[in-house]
């Protein structure tokens, strides 16, 4: 390594729970949401409401294939199983549970995106210093797109 070039090394990210299939996070997410939507404006019978249950026992199943062991464990001190045939209320519960879990998961993947992307442009910043380069744009709003767009 020499002085006019130094070696910038990456900064430790920090690294959180790992998201393993975000996609299917997102889709099993989208069906509680309208589930509790519909339970909400209707009244299940009891067929309806055992239905539901089977439908939440597996939509936990499908959500801990999808996210590290670590998120895995959190979801299962947090949920607690629906048994025989729930009441409403206990559906509504654990479906709005389940999804302000989710909302938290989605927005910690955002706050953890946006900690990289912050920390990939301050090393950016700090190599154009370092080689008296002029600084990047700065972040602000978005510039009109012109005619083309």
């Amino acid at each position: 390594m020499d002085d006019t070039h130094p070696e910038v090394l990456p900064a430790a990210v920090p690294q959180g729970p790992a998201i393993e299939q975000p996609a299917k996070l997102i889709r099993i997410a989208a069906m509680i949401r309208e589930m509790l939507e519909d339970v909400r404006q209707s009244k299940p019978d009891e067929a309806g409401r055992r239905r539901v249950r089977e439908v939440y026992a597996r939509a936990l199943t499908g959500l801990k294939e999808g996210v590290s062991k670590e998120l895995q464990d959190e979801l299962e001190t947090l949920t607690l199983p629906l048994e025989n045939t729930p009441s409403e209320s206990e559906v509504r519960l654990a479906q709005a549970q389940l999804l302000g879990w989710l909302e938290g998961l989605f927005q910690g993947i955002q706050a953890a995106l946006w900690t990289q992307h912050m920390q990939a442009r301050a090393e950016i910043d700090e190599m154009r210093r370092r080689r008296g380069l002029p600084p990047g744009p700065e972040m602000g709003p978005p510039r009109d797109p012109g005619q083309y767009l």
